[in-house]
């Protein structure tokens, strides 16, 4: 991976309509970053040649589709079974994809309050994920968690607004469980929006800004005391 902020990251769109979907139009422009490679999936003819070199360029790869009937759509399951061939993909062969991340993104129809043991669908999200995740482990990747999004049409202004942001980290920050990492990602952000802002707006950021280092800089020294207590109890 490489030693920025953050990360370089493919994201294979399957979606039969992806033209009329404003979930993937939103997520589209969501995407829309130096770091990250926007690769809708629009034919089931493919040069897995080309494919492959998209997998070769990137540290993670996100598979971004609606869940048809508890999965992928067809055209997704068609990218699998082309471009992941076992010379190309099986780490005793070329092993392209050992060390790299795997992540998906789902967009669902249904409330995701409904996706649990009890509820109206009776099974989890994490559950219906199984097989990708059977996937990277196969192929000596890592698997990261789904990222969700939930009715995507019924959402608020707010809502959509978190979930640009959301998707954003998920797409580029490092380490998405991190919390240093988390902080140095919204630090570059804030960094690169001061550069596009007024003097005005760019004071409000500074602030922001110097208050985000100031809470990391407390929590490093609170774990740095946890740690000497841990020592000392050892």
């Amino acid at each position: 991976m490489n030693g920025g902020v953050f990360i370089k990251t493919l994201v294979v769109v399957g979606h039969p309509q992806i033209e009329d979907s404003s979930t993937q139009q939103f997520l589209k422009v969501a995407a829309d970053l130096p770091q990250v490679t926007w690769h809708p999936l629009t034919t089931f003819d493919l040069s897995v040649a080309n494919e492959q070199k998209l997998i070769g360029q990137a540290d993670r790869i996100v598979l971004q589709f609606p869940l048809y009937w508890y999965s992928a759509p067809a055209i997704l399951k068609n990218w699998l079974d082309l471009v992941l061939t076992r010379h190309f993909a099986y780490p005793e062969a070329m092993g392209s994809l050992v060390d790299k991340e795997l992540g998906i993104a789902v967009s669902l129809g249904s409330p995701a309050r409904h996706f649990t043991a009890g509820a109206s669908e009776n099974v989890s999200i994490s559950q219906l994920m199984v097989p990708f995740q059977a996937l990277a482990h196969k192929l000596q990747m890592t698997f990261l968690p789904t990222f969700v999004v939930d009715q995507f049409g019924y959402q608020t202004d707010e809502q959509k607004a978190k979930l640009l942001i959301s998707y954003q980290q998920y797409l580029t920050q490092k380490r998405l469980d991190h919390f240093d990492d988390q902080t140095n990602w919204l630090t570059a952000k804030l960094t690169e929006l001061m550069a596009t802002v007024s003097d005005d707006r760019r004071e409000q950021l500074a602030l922001i800004l110097e208050q985000i280092k100031s809470n990391q800089s407390t929590l490093e020294d609170l774990q740095m005391n946890l740690k000497l207590i841990h020592d000392m109890e050892e």
